[in-house]
């Protein structure tokens, strides 16, 4: 039984880093929110001229005001 002493600290040592590591992931990409937003706000803007939904006014309107 005294062999198998050290699986449990490797195990907790496993577990901290794996939930760092998921923390570090987290914080990543939460800081990169506003030019991520103003590119899918371009991008639907850009599907939606596309299908036709706007014209081209509104399309260079809105596209203006994303700048």
């Amino acid at each position: 039984m005294t062999g198998w002493f050290w699986i449990w600290p490797t195990l907790v040592l496993i577990g901290l880093g794996l939930l760092g590591y998921l923390t570090y992931q987290l914080v990543q990409g939460r800081g990169t929110g506003s030019p991520a937003g103003a590119s899918s706000a371009r991008q639907i803007l850009d599907e939606r001229y596309a299908r036709g939904e706007i014209d081209e006014q509104e399309y260079r309107q809105r596209r203006a005001e994303l700048q």
